[in-house]
């Protein structure tokens, strides 16, 4: 492959989004040998990130970049671009979380060691809106869904692993994600995919397929559509606790639970541990139309609709919602009457999202512009079922509509760069409007019923009974512990919906300026400097500024550097949503409340309005080039001021006499806010702005292409080590278990080697993953587990049938590891792996492909 330097004047004779490429942050191009309906000359392939102005292949940048190519995404057995970024990207991490709310559906992922809302996800170069999902807990990022972006409409990906804000924008601190749509204007592809977990669920079906059509002679249209099944996986065991086991009740107990347990989730575990249900139809369109020579219209956008469902924790009898209660008539009654076995409430979101993108770019004498606007939409509209709003006692429904969260955006975005001949200068304005809004559910959803409170009925005055209790049988007064007095839940259980106090619409709009040089300052120096301003309505303004370089110590050896500052609002919904679920806090379930810091009832807890992130990220790098053979590597540096989390979750009691008073203290602040149900909250955290935190590591790519006599063999790979620590003790904010975890539950390294080999019509690729020890404390910091390092392999065979067509079958984890069971007490409920973790605990998965291309 013959890497070179393009002019700024190549790219008024390339087709489809090159003119747009140039205004972004960095054009890299590498020439390739592509087919071309009207000529078989080469074309160049362009990479779209890092610095802006002079062209610079990937190897010569001053910034670390990975082009993963449409072969490379093929060739990874799944279907979530989530878990196809997480194969390929060592630095990207992601997580199945069973039991997390929204997150079952919508994966939280990080980069680099930060949540993604510190990355900056683009497609053809323009902001990707955010997902309406705020994550309950940790970070409470809330980024793009990367899921909504089906691999049949992808040409390439560029992954810019350094903070980019000053060019891009404050939630570049991380890095820079860019999705490349395909942009042909004729033939296309259609695939088939079946496949299986080892232990015989999770059965996946897998139709994608593009086309793409010329507009007239001097447009294309390229349409992309996926439409995924996924069903659900049981990797637990049966629920059996200190507190409450299944297999120690009654046969007859037993048997209503498994029964019920069946019917609603197909398990005979009561409480199903595993990846949940899915379904969806995903759509993208790619098309631009040159009116002349100079200029060209562009417009892209997608629509999804993606359906998921999953448990929560089972509900036994005495757990606090399946208790006994004195109805209206006096008689005493439990939701055992609606399920006999107990329950375990399924939980189901519906989820939208949409974009489109419109604009015009060009060329004149020395100067391009690209105009655009865009909007974007991601809503998740809730439903549960198999549960009760134990406050309404024989009066609930089992199935409630909670409410609907929507994230919108809407931006208006000018950019333009001049050719100084050795320098090239960037500038550019933005603007951005963007909501949250959470829509209130059903009443009953968040209804406080008579029993929310003891003795609705007025059956007994102290010890003794009323006029109207001297009629109830059974009934004693003075039993602290009879039905008359049991308080119970409001609203559905598992997820109460969003009642009229806690909804609303969440607003800000804001603008920013930027500017860039870039150039040659010598032969041998490449250099960067960029600088952008900021103005948000609701958190004021911020300057930011980067610096990048590479040096060329010789035709195969460079040195690269750069140093930035960040600056990262917290979103709207970050600062607006709420939620009361089930959580696990000290390893039991209770019902735990989330609310935002500037809300009173958070405010009466003791937290402080939220504040922007504060960043400077440096990184020192090394890049090598030997023929065949490429090598970089490179450190980062970042550091982050005032970021953004969940504080540890606060105990609450609504005993005076409990054996910490601040517990008490804080149930009279949740009901003296109003808190509708604040006697059944056991636990509150609110989001802060808690401490400051370093995060370093290192990443480093190889790869290296050879020919022989039986074919063509690509080996690559890519390892990242990353820490991160805590700068000074966050007092108020974790306590021990939650700062270990912090530091320490995240494998310290990552690497992936793969090798792909090409002989005659046959193509093998073989896949290694590695990752490393990590450590999870429990019980308040006397018990810590150390989970030892995992390997899985992947390996797939493609034969080629025709030109056309391939027939590919493979595996994931082929040789079915697993991670270490958890034994810390953290989890708990039937489960057996950490659910948390990022090393895969689904165990082997086989499947076969079917390809088409024309």
């Amino acid at each position: 492959m013959k890497i070179k330097r393009l002019s700024a004047s190549i790219y008024a004779g390339l087709t489809g989004m090159t003119l747009a490429m140039a205004m972004a942050p960095s054009v890299y191009a590498q020439e390739t040998e592509t087919p071309d309906a009207a000529s078989d000359a080469n074309v160049e392939k362009i990479a779209v990130v890092g610095a802006r102005g002079a062209p610079r292949s990937v190897t010569s940048s001053p910034v670390p970049v990975d082009v993963l190519t449409a072969e490379d995404m093929e060739g990874v057995a799944f279907s979530d671009m989530n878990d196809v970024m997480k194969t390929l990207v060592p630095s990207y991490s992601l997580s199945r979380q069973p039991i997390s709310d929204g997150g079952t559906f919508i994966r939280p992922a990080t980069l680099r060691g930060l949540p993604t809302d510190k990355t900056l996800v683009l497609v053809n170069s323009k902001r990707r809106h955010r997902a309406a999902l705020v994550e309950i807990g940790g970070s409470g990022t809330q980024g793009p869904d990367l899921a909504t972006i089906p691999t049949a409409a992808i040409g390439s990906v560029e992954v810019l692993r350094d903070g980019a804000a000053a060019q891009y924008g404050s939630d570049a601190i991380a890095g820079v994600i860019n999705f490349q749509l395909k942009n042909n204007d004729e033939g296309g592809s259609l695939s088939a995919e079946w496949g299986q977990y080892y232990e015989g669920d999770g059965d996946q079906f897998v139709i994608s397929g593009n086309k793409g059509f010329a507009l007239g002679d001097n447009g294309f249209l390229s349409i992309s559509a996926e439409i995924t099944d996924a069903d659900a996986t049981y990797r637990g065991e049966q629920y059996c606790e200190e507190w409450f086991c299944v297999t120690d009740q009654s046969d007859e107990y037993i048997a209503d639970a498994l029964a019920s347990a069946n019917a609603i989730h197909g398990s005979d575990e009561v409480q199903p541990w595993g990846q949940p249900n899915n379904s969806g139809q995903r759509f993208f369109f790619n098309s631009g139309y040159t009116i002349t020579d100079e200029v060209e219209l562009y417009a892209f956008g997608n629509y999804s609709k993606t359906e998921g469902d999953g448990s929560f924790y089972y509900r036994y009898p005495g757990n606090g919602t399946i208790e006994d209660i004195r109805l209206e008539d006096g008689t005493v009654w439990s939701p055992l009457e609606f399920f006999p076995g107990g329950f375990t409430p399924r939980f189901f979101g519906d989820m939208t999202d949409y974009s489109f993108v419109g604009g015009v770019k060009g060329m004149t004498g020395n100067w391009t512009y690209d105009v655009s606007g865009r909007i974007g939409s991601s809503e998740i509209d809730y439903t549960l079922s198999n549960t009760v709003n134990p406050s309404m006692g024989n009066e609930s429904p089992t199935s409630f509509k909670p409410g609907s969260l929507t994230n919108e955006e809407k931006q208006l975005q000018a950019d333009f760069t001049y050719d100084l001949e050795n320098y090239i200068l960037a500038f550019g304005l933005s603007y951005l409007d963007e909501s949250y809004d959470i829509s209130g559910g059903e009443v009953d959803s968040y209804f406080a019923g008579p029993y929310a409170g003891p003795d609705p009925w007025g059956f007994c005055n102290g010890d003794v009974p009323t006029d109207l209790g001297a009629t109830v049988a059974g009934l004693d007064c003075a039993d602290e512990n009879d039905p008359v007095y049991t308080v119970v839940g409001v609203g559905s259980n598992g997820f109460p919906g969003y009642s009229p106090e806690f909804s609303g619409e969440y607003t800000r709009d804001s603008y920013a300026v930027y500017a860039d040089v870039s150039g040659d300052i010598t032969d041998e120096i490449f250099a960067q400097a960029a600088l952008r301003y900021e103005d948000y309505s609701d958190f004021g303004s911020e300057l930011v500024y980067k610096v990048a370089a590479i040096y060329q110590i010789t035709d195969e050896i460079a040195v690269r550097s750069s140093y930035g500052t960040g600056f990262r609002a917290p979103t709207p919904g970050q600062q607006g949503t709420t939620n009361v679920s089930t959580r696990l806090p000290n390893g039991l379930p209770v019902a735990t409340g989330l609310f935002p810091a500037s809300s009173d009832v958070a405010q009466a807890l003791g937290a402080s309005p939220l504040a922007p992130e504060k960043s400077t990220n440096f990184t020192l790098g090394l890049t090598a080039e030997y023929g065949d053979f490429t090598l970089t590597v490179d450190y980062y540096n970042i550091e982050l001021e005032d970021r953004l989390n969940s504080v540890s979750t606060l105990d609450v009691s609504n005993n005076p006499d409990a054996e910490d008073p601040s517990d008490y203290e804080r149930y009279l602040a949740l009901d003296n806010a109003g808190v509708a149900g604040a006697a059944s909250i056991g636990g509150v955290f609110f989001f802060q702005n808690a401490f400051d935190t370093t995060t370093e590591g290192v990443d480093v790519v190889a790869t290296y292409n050879m020919e022989s006599d039986i074919g063509a063999t690509t080996i690559m790979g890519s390892l990242n080590y990353n820490t991160s620590t805590i700068d000074a003790d966050p007092e108020g904010f974790f306590n021990a278990s939650d700062r270990f975890d912090f530091e320490n539950s995240m494998p310290e390294t990552r690497a992936v080697v793969s090798v792909k080999h090409n002989y005659e019509d046959w193509l093998l690729v073989a896949r290694m993953n590695y990752y490393g020890e990590y450590e999870n404390m429990a019980d308040g910091g006397t018990f810590i587990q150390t989970y030892g390092a995992e390997v899985q392999f992947d390996l797939e065979a493609t034969y080629h049938i025709s030109e056309s067509l391939s027939l590919s079958a493979g595996a994931r984890n082929i040789f079915d590891e697993y991670p270490d069971p958890d034994t810390t007490g953290d989890e708990c409920c039937g489960s057996i792996y950490r659910a948390s973790s990022i090393v895969d605990w689904q165990g082997g998965y086989y499947y076969t492909k079917l390809n088409y291309t024309f």
